[in-house]
């Protein structure tokens, strides 16, 4: 298992390796770093050192970088054109071998047969390849049961995700130790439990960019449309064709020429392959899809917002096709399917939870027009989609899909959704595109979605959470344009006043963080009762470094959250801070894996609404005004209140149910 695991070797120093080494140094695992010779390895040990001050500078590293680094030992891997006794002995000091060499298959084979040989007996063998069969590389070993997929993303350092992929002879034990490897390097992982090629993200990506050239060669939409749609409707990252010139087109047409060779099935795409034989590799040539100003200069694309006029299903249909098929296959639970496309892809939200929103009868409708109008034939509907559908399990609309729902209303705002599921509802923040920062229009929307949800008796609890990647990055300063101090003191005094409105509502209110919650969006997850941030979370007040300070009550709720000081450094510097660090400050009450966000804010809301409702108003009264108040005045308060709720109907319920020994069914009265 990982817990034996001391030393590791890394071959292939180049943009995946040193990430990859640089992971398993600041684990704490003594490193060998192999390469063909020593400029390439002096090169990406100048890039671990630099990105090792980069993650230092900003408070992600406990130990110094000299510390790190001298964890990490270059070894030459060949000499006179063959692998040298560097090689062999690094290997045979080590637990667990990581490959990142390029993708080609009898190069692997080749490390994988030295490797085995030299390897010790309990050393697992695994490669960091992306579409290249487990179980094909294992055939050179003579130990198949220790040879697995660790397939990390780009870069390693910063993006969260890990397949583990099981080839057809690798150990249920090999699987477990990888896990626990990975876990160790601070990554998530999935599992892969068939050799599939492709696995799971590429697969389904690869099914992204089939739907993209699909309705770019037939003339249904141009790439701009598609990428606008991409971005703007759907909330991805990037638009399919910004993401293909950002990764390279070339790394792509292997990737799938890969993969198509051994049984993936997909419809041609002229578009990338002409790209691929001109050259045109994307931001690395200076030319793709889009023109960039030098090779290796990245500019956003010009994609306006106004030209997503693309459904957004005929994006995405043969990707949920695709994941219907692993899941019918049994290559990876639905959990693991979602969290894959999560992290490793940067979806705002899993595809089987895209499917649901959908509606399984327009996915299945949406496939059979792509195979009639398109004549792509595998684009017929996967056997689990079709059953699902017969069953009238078709999404969110129905109450259950691939998930179980409750009775589900849904109202779109100009800025906001407004979600109830009864007894608890979601007020989420939709501009996705700018980071859902806060604008005076969201601010009057938040307003008029808490008077309504307040009144509703069937709503004990609310959610306040983000749409895509943020919660918010804070307030829209373009919306400040050639305004005069005396606008910027409306803004500031109606922000606060709708932040008073959430922290004295009469019902319990979550604030669900994701990706930034900076400035105005601090604030206003400060107001909210009860804060889960998700491990990638970043907080801060960052306004200082535009020459202002917070103006919704940052400097007031801040410090009497995280103390006077801590607020002082955090808003005087205008540092961000990982949620972890927030945890530590009490500015946020618990931190979970990203994947689990939505799932602890829905669990905690509905044991809230459980909970007698006019005893939690209570609860947050006496807390809040008791703050603001002295100790003598706060004990008043108190028992005021404690007496006052022995009037109530809850109470009665409350002292009988615990009598009857059964669960209470409080009511509100």
């Amino acid at each position: 298992m990982a817990g034996e695991v001391k030393t590791i070797t890394v071959v292939g120093a180049g943009t995946m390796g040193h990430g990859i080494a640089e992971l398993a140094a600041i684990a704490g695992f003594k490193v060998y770093l192999a390469d063909i010779n020593m400029d390439i390895l002096n090169n990406a040990l100048q890039r671990i050192r630099w990105s090792l001050e980069k993650l230092a500078e900003k408070g992600r590293i406990r130990e110094s970088v000299e510390t790190v680094m001298s964890r990490i030992t270059p070894i030459v891997s060949v000499r006179d054109g063959e692998y040298s006794e560097d090689l062999a002995k690094a290997l045979s000091e080590s637990d667990f071998m990581i490959e990142a060499i390029p993708e080609k298959l009898e190069l692997k084979q080749q490390l994988f047969a030295f490797a085995d040989k030299h390897a010790k007996e309990t050393a697992i063998l695994a490669s960091n390849t992306s579409s290249l069969p487990i179980t094909e590389i294992a055939a050179a070993t003579s130990r198949p049961e220790k040879v697995v997929g660790m397939h990390f993303f780009n870069p390693p350092v910063l993006m969260p995700l890990v397949e583990v992929v099981k080839g057809e002879k690798t150990s249920e034990e090999t699987v477990a130790a990888t896990v626990d490897l990975a876990k160790k390097m601070g990554k998530q992982t999935v599992v892969v439990k068939k050799d599939v090629p492709g696995f799971i993200v590429n697969r389904i990506l690869g099914r992204l960019m089939e739907s993209a050239c699909l309705l770019v060669e037939r003339g249904e939409y141009t790439v701009v449309q598609v990428d606008a749609t991409a971005k703007y409707l759907l909330g991805l990252p990037m638009g399919v064709f910004e993401l293909a010139d950002y990764s390279g087109i070339d790394v792509f047409y292997y990737v799938f020429e890969a993969m198509s060779r051994r049984g993936f099935r997909s419809a041609k795409c002229s578009i990338f392959e002409e790209k691929f034989k001109a050259g045109e590799y994307g931001v690395k040539a200076g030319k793709g899809i889009y023109s960039y100003p030098a090779p290796n200069k990245y500019v956003k694309p010009n994609i306006p917002r106004e030209e997503a006029k693309v459904d957004p299903l005929l994006l995405m249909a043969l990707p949920i096709n695709e994941a219907a098929w692993l899941l019918r296959e049994d290559v990876a639970t639905r959990e693991d399917i979602d969290k894959a496309v999560k992290l490793g892809l940067g979806w705002p939200k899993g595809v089987f939870e895209y499917a649901d929103e959908f509606g399984l009868d327009r996915v299945v409708e949406a496939l059979e027009r792509i195979k009639r109008d398109f004549g792509v034939d595998h684009a017929e509907p996967d056997p689990l989609l079709k059953k699902m559908v017969e069953e009238g399990r078709i999404g969110r609309k129905a109450g259950k899909g691939f998930y179980e729902y409750g009775e589900v209303e849904e109202k779109k705002m100009e800025t906001l959704l407004v979600r109830v599921e009864k007894p608890i509802a979601w007020i989420v923040l939709n501009r996705p595109d700018k980071l859902n920062a806060i604008s005076p229009k969201m601010i009057m929307e938040l307003s008029q979605a808490l008077d309504e949800l307040e009144e509703r008796s069937d709503v004990r609890a609310v959610i306040l959470t983000g749409a895509g990647r943020a919660f918010s990055a804070g307030a829209d300063v373009t919306a400040f344009a050639q305004v005069t101090p005396i606008d910027i003191l409306r803004f500031s005094r109606k922000f606060q006043e709708l932040t008073l409105k959430i922290q004295f509502y009469t019902k319990p209110v979550i604030v669900a963080i994701k990706g930034y919650a900076l400035g105005g969006g601090l604030e206003l997850a400060m107001s909210g009762d009860i804060r889960i941030a998700s491990e990638d979370a970043m907080l801060g007040q960052p306004e200082i470094n535009l020459g202002f300070i917070p103006g919704a009550g940052g400097t007031q709720r801040l410090a009497r959250l995280a103390g006077p000081a801590r607020a002082k450094e955090l808003i005087m510097t205008g540092d961000m801070i990982p949620a972890s660090d927030a945890e530590k400050m009490g500015i946020v009450n618990r931190v979970v894996p990203p994947e689990l966000l939505e799932q602890e804010a829905r669990s905690l809301a509905l044991k809230l609404a459980e909970k007698p409702p006019i005893a939690l108003a209570a609860a947050k009264y006496a807390i809040d005004f008791g703050l603001e108040s002295n100790i003598w005045a706060g004990l008043q308060l108190e028992a005021s209140l404690f007496s006052v709720l022995f009037s109530t109907e809850d109470v009665i319920e409350g002292v009988t149910a615990f009598l009857e020994k059964r669960k209470p069914k409080f009511k509100g009265r």
